[in-house]
């Protein structure tokens, strides 16, 4: 019998294609409200659809299933799923045939959505809304394109195809990533722009999209013209711009606490407390078993009776038959997408 818990603030990873007993009783662990799966985690389809049940069933309600799957170098699940290009590589069809590009976003949103719906995943991480000014080492082609004008009209386009499918969407990396070179992976980047010239363009898809995101994940940059705290720690960015100014009442996600630019906030139960304080809800914390441990038995979080609710509100829905995997829509968009994504490696 699934254990009933209302979903808690942290976000989890898991080590294998299989649930071990230790991340069963980890994962109903009361602060514990989703999982995001990686590459280490999928091996065929079926094994997805085995796992992501067990992980259902561990729960009621169930918990939040989610992953990074963005298309191109951002696909966590290969064989047995559709190639979806790069967004950029949607950016530079936009830019020869606008009615195309979006064409092709929006059947990259259904496409990327069926097919993990079908195989029991609630939300992916996208869209990406930097803008790609070309420096961005961790960014890059993950961007639609420089124009924040041609990046909301893909983006909106990629958001409907996802909620055709029956999936909500992630915005990132708020208020924008693509002006720094540095990965904050493995570096702690900044950007020395001041607030009016990241407004300008960066935050544009943003202000624009956010009625329409489910989620937002901010970024693990230092704006020091700004706030001396990385955005993702900051309460200015994420309650007086984000919440106050763009008036988004989604999800914020946290990005994973235990990436390099997240370390300047302390240990793992600091960077937790400095996030949720700056108005994240949900904290994600992975392939650190140990830190994700230290931080269920040490961390205290108040935590607000309406969060549960609002993290099963992204529970995917079923998908639309006209859309889901193996109808004609979905094939003939499959193919197309594949055949776009294949054509960069041939060059």
């Amino acid at each position: 019998m699934p254990t009933t818990l209302p979903l808690g603030p942290v976000m989890l990873d898991v080590a294998g294609h299989a649930l071990t007993d230790a991340e069963r009783t980890r994962l109903c662990h009361p602060l514990v409200g989703g999982v995001i799966l990686f590459a280490r985690n999928y091996d065929n389809p079926a094994q997805l659809a085995a796992l992501t049940a067990d992980i259902r069933g561990l729960r009621s309600p169930a918990l939040l299933i989610t992953v990074d799957h963005e298309g191109g170098r951002v696909q966590r699940f290969r064989s047995g799923f559709s190639a979806v290009p790069a967004m950029g590589v949607l950016g530079k069809a936009w830019s020869a045939d606008p009615a195309r590009g979006c064409q092709l976003a929006r059947d990259a949103g259904r496409v990327l959505a069926s097919e993990l719906i079908a195989h029991g995943v609630d939300l992916s991480y996208t869209p990406v809304l930097d803008l790609d000014y070309g420096v961005s080492r961790v960014i890059g082609d993950r961007a639609f394109h420089r124009d924040p004008e041609a990046t909301v009209m893909l983006a909106t386009a990629l958001i409907d195809g996802m909620a055709d499918a029956g999936m909500g969407c992630v915005g990132k990396h708020f208020p924008g990533h693509g002006f720094v070179e540095a990965d904050s992976h493995v570096d702690m980047p900044r950007d020395p722009r001041d607030f009016d010239a990241i407004c300008a363009d960066d935050m544009r898809p943003f202000r624009t999209l956010a009625s329409r995101l489910a989620g937002i994940m901010p970024a693990h940059v230092i704006y020091p013209a700004v706030d001396p705290r990385p955005a993702g720690f900051s309460a200015f960015w994420l309650q007086t711009v984000l919440r106050g100014q763009l008036g988004f009442a989604g999800v914020i996600f946290s990005d994973d606490l235990t990436m390099e630019a997240a370390t300047e906030a302390g240990d793992i139960v600091g960077r937790a407390d400095a996030a949720h304080a700056a108005g994240c809800d949900m904290v994600l914390v992975c392939n650190r078993p140990d830190l994700a441990d230290t931080l269920l038995s040490r961390w205290r979080p108040v935590v607000p009776t309406t969060l549960s609710d609002r993290l099963c509100a992204l529970h995917a829905r079923q998908c639309a038959d006209r859309v889901c995997m193996g109808s004609p829509a979905y094939v003939a968009a499959a193919a197309e997408l594949a055949a776009l994504a294949e054509a960069p490696r041939r060059a």
